[in-house]
């Protein structure tokens, strides 16, 4: 799972708390949320008029996310690479 479950679930109420109204770049972020992309993610996240509160909360949920996917063992790596 490339996203852990706590983060992937923090990202998503985060999400539905402060974009109520549905709208192509709520869906966008969703899709990158849903698709493993928090590249796409941040490039979401910097269209919308967030305070600096939300903008360094929203970014420490991604930054929490990249780590994991960091920790993750890539598809190509043999068993037991580091």
């Amino acid at each position: 799972m490339a996203l852990s479950r706590a983060t992937r679930v923090s990202l998503l109420r985060w999400l539905r708390r402060q974009l109520r109204q549905s709208e192509p770049l709520r869906e966008r972020l969703e899709a990158a949320i849903e698709n493993g992309d928090p590249a796409e993610a941040r490039r979401v996240v910097a269209l919308f008029d967030f305070t600096e509160t939300q903008r360094r909360h929203v970014g420490g949920l991604l930054d929490d996310w990249e780590r994991d996917l960091a920790a993750l063992p890539h598809d190509l790596d043999p068993p037991g690479a580091p």
